[in-house]
């Protein structure tokens, strides 16, 4: 503007003045006397003793970089303390055993913790809800009327805005798809497979299953015909709904089991050439509203299921080996819902028939689908993507949800794709942006939820991450794998929402640990035991890991009303993943004194190098991954070697400003040909391992580049991207030989 050639010096000196300190409750200022320079008072209604130089001090503090971890002024360390007098964590887990030192070649055992909700024993089960079919049912009753399963049809290849079934219109459909199966001779204890990307038809398909107790056995829309085949079998699946472009793999002459098959049902419709193909195998086929006539022609009431009969098998995504088929009860179902809606009552902002969540994790992963059922059980409405990763922004801002769940590698991406919009900002503006981060940062860590901590901060610049999300979104939820402390935060700071992380597994019908929405002093970690779970950890000599120790660390196991029943035709893995009535996750644990657990480590991803050492793969994957140009990467090690080694597909935005900056030209795929690129990669894995002060054999020292990230096309990670650990060595064997091969002749020349 004419007249001010430094508005924008002005702007942002106006943004420092204006930073306010958090929306203060009567009871947190207690009688205490300011240092006499504090003596320009800010015409505030709920705090007034605070001065403008406070405000520039922490100003100061908050110039810093988001990532940077530069703590604010003294002055400012002394205010928090005064402002913040007296104010603790709440208690919500409670210990009810004693640790015990191990004797006899038994392990030692740490501290049995409950959660706080437990603390005299598991509270009592709604008699109203004591099977998955209950909770539906009830459900479908009471909320009838409102919406229930959204989903967007195409017009000229467009998505359109979402379409809805009631809980009515949804229940009829159950009936119906329940009673064509029945017809088609489906008896209780049937194995019925589902097989296809989220969808209202996947929904109730299930419910059907509940309702007629038959066996719901999810299967991964991304797994390949061999996977497919295996379960087929092995579960003994006998009708199978199926997403329409699923059906042409499902009929290959590659699925061999596809013969024992009495029935396919497609989502939608079928073509003639699918329909003849099926008559080959002698196999019955249906679309889906042919089904649904079907059962109205012959209808046939529910046949409700027992607590204790198998809901469902899931076969888990098989990292190891072959998959592995977990048995859960309607039971462990029915506690997990009952279990978290207990504990979300202690959230102040409860779930409502008012909230909406956008389904897009598998629904055959168990943690999408037990948040779609506790959704159900509440009311509320699930609406689907359309099916493609990449048009997920498409859909959040049609659908517009207020819970977002989602697992690590999806808030990575997030968190990268808003550094990434930050580079491209004026200088200015990027100081005002960490200036606002770090002074909201600083008191959400001091105690403060995000909508106190400072409203300013989320009106200029935070309100702008939520609209990204569709502008709704007051809760966001992590799961499948531990998320990092920085990221969590980040995602805290700027998304104007709740964020929670939880910890189980499909063994634990999803759920075994539960953080607190609205407790900052839960972050870095997985929160505390759910409602019907015990924890406790187990020593690993091996590792080192003591639980009776300081801190509190070793492998943890679960008890509890949620626990898988067994591995299906798999009793050996049963016995030895369930002792004394304790699941042994293979995961590593870092317990405090009041129950609040962290992962820091996997059991069964350790190896011995040549000299004896054991290396924890998972954790150095996770230090190594935080290096800029690193968009993946796997570290190998071999029995027979000293050293370890490494995969790495560079972060291709990252790999093109490198070569920009040293005068490199050419596409992604031939930098990645470069040998200074793997020097630069090198050097900065070394960087990465001094500063978290890795120990030496813990380096890596020699590395193969792909350009492609690591992908369920190569069967190199499961459906939910966790490497498959023999399938990569079996990929990369020859490039990992070479890479060996190399830094023995450099070790003879040295």
């Amino acid at each position: 503007m004419k007249g001010h050639p430094d508005r924008e010096s002005i702007t942002a000196q106006s943004i420092v003045i204006a930073l306010h300190f958090p929306l203060l409750n009567k009871d947190d200022v207690r009688d205490a006397t300011l240092p006499l320079e504090l003596h320009h008072r800010v015409p505030t209604p709920l705090l007034n003793n605070l001065s403008y130089s406070v405000l520039w001090r922490l100003a100061d503090a908050a110039s810093a970089s988001p990532s940077s971890s530069t703590p604010p002024s003294l002055c400012i360390q002394e205010f928090l303390c005064f402002v913040c007098k007296g104010r603790t964590m709440k208690t919500y887990a409670v210990q009810v055993e004693s640790g015990k030192v191990g004797d006899n070649g038994k392990p030692s055992v740490g501290p049995v913790y409950r959660n706080i909700l437990a603390k005299d024993g598991f509270p009592p089960v709604d008699p109203m809800m004591s099977t998955s079919w209950e909770t539906f049912s009830v459900a479908a009753e009471k909320y009838h009327g409102n919406q229930m399963l959204g989903w967007r049809e195409f017009t000229d290849g467009k998505a359109g805005p979402y379409l809805w079934k009631t809980y009515k219109q949804a229940y009829e459909e159950v009936l119906n798809v329940g009673s064509a199966l029945r017809q088609l001779g489906a008896e209780s204890g049937s194995r019925i497979g589902i097989y296809g990307a989220n969808c209202p038809q996947w929904i109730v398909a299930m419910e059907a299953c509940n309702g007629y107790s038959l066996i719901c056995v999810p299967l991964y829309d991304t797994l390949g015909p061999g996977a497919v085949d295996y379960i087929v079998e092995h579960a003994e699946i006998d009708f199978v709904f199926v997403q329409d472009k699923k059906v042409k793999e499902l009929l290959s002459p590659d699925c061999k089991s596809v013969r024992r098959l009495k029935g396919l049902i497609s989502f939608t419709s079928l073509t003639r050439e699918q329909i003849a193909d099926a008559s080959k195998f002698g196999m019955e086929v249906y679309s889906w509203n042919d089904f649904l006539q079907m059962g109205k022609d012959h209808p046939c009431d529910p046949f409700p299921p027992r607590p204790l009969d198998i809901c469902t098998i899931i076969y888990t995504s098989g990292t190891s080996g072959t998959p592995k088929g977990v048995l859960l009860t309607h039971d462990s179902h029915a506690n997990y819902v009952r279990g978290v809606d207990l504990f979300m009552e202690q959230f102040e902002d409860k779930m409502t028939v008012d909230d909406v969540y956008l389904s897009f994790l598998p629904l055959a992963h168990i943690l999408d689908r037990m948040v779609e059922e506790y959704f159900f059980h509440k009311g509320a409405s699930v609406g689907y993507y359309q099916g493609d990763i990449n048009l997920l922004r498409d859909d959040l801002m049609e659908l517009k949800p207020t819970l977002f769940v989602g697992v690590p590698r999806v808030f990575q991406r997030v968190h990268e794709g808003i550094l990434k919009a930050l580079q491209e900002l004026r200088p200015t503006r990027r100081m005002i942006f960490n200036l606002l981060y770090k002074h909201k940062l600083y008191w959400m860590r001091a105690g403060y939820p995000h909508k106190t901590a400072s409203p300013f901060a989320d009106f200029l610049a935070f309100r702008k991450v939520n609209a990204r999300l569709g502008g709704r979104v007051r809760l966001l939820i992590c799961g499948g794998a531990p998320l990092s402390l920085e990221i969590e935060e980040f995602m805290k700071v700027t998304s104007c929402a709740f964020f929670n992380q939880g910890y189980g597994l499909t063994e634990t019908c999803g759920l075994g640990a539960i953080g607190m929405p609205n407790e900052p002093s839960m972050a870095g970690t997985v929160g505390v035991p759910a409602t019907y779970n015990e924890l406790r950890l187990v020593e690993v000599p091996e590792m080192g890991y003591n639980p009776l120790g300081v801190p509190s660390q070793g492998e943890i196991c679960i008890r509890g009303k949620t626990l898988f029943s067994g591995y299906y035709k798999d009793p050996e893995l049963t016995k030895e993943s369930i002792k004394d009535g304790w699941f042994h996750t293979g995961d590593i644990g870092e317990m405090s004194p009041d129950g609040v657990l962290k992962i820091i480590d996997r059991k069964k991803n350790i190896f011995k190098l040549s000299q004896g050492e054991y290396v924890a793969v998972e954790y150095l994957e996770k230090v190594y991954g935080f290096a800029p140009i690193v968009e993946d990467i796997w570290v190998y090690g071999d029995s027979l070697k000293s050293m370890l080694v490494a995969v790495v597909a560079p972060h291709e935005d990252n790999t093109k400003r490198w070569a920009e900056a040293n005068g490199h030209v050419g596409s992604f795929i031939e930098l990645c040909l470069l040998q200074e690129l793997k020097t630069y990669i090198l050097n900065e894995l070394k960087a990465i391992a001094e500063r978290n002060k890795l120990r030496g054999f813990e380096y890596i020292r020699g590395i193969v580049v792909d350009p492609r990230p690591f992908d369920i096309e190569r069967d190199l990670v499961t459906p939910t991207m966790k490497k498959r650990r023999p399938q990569m060595l079996k990929y990369y064997q020859a490039d990992i030989d070479k890479v060996y091969k190399i830094l023995s002749e450099e070790k003879i020349r040295a």
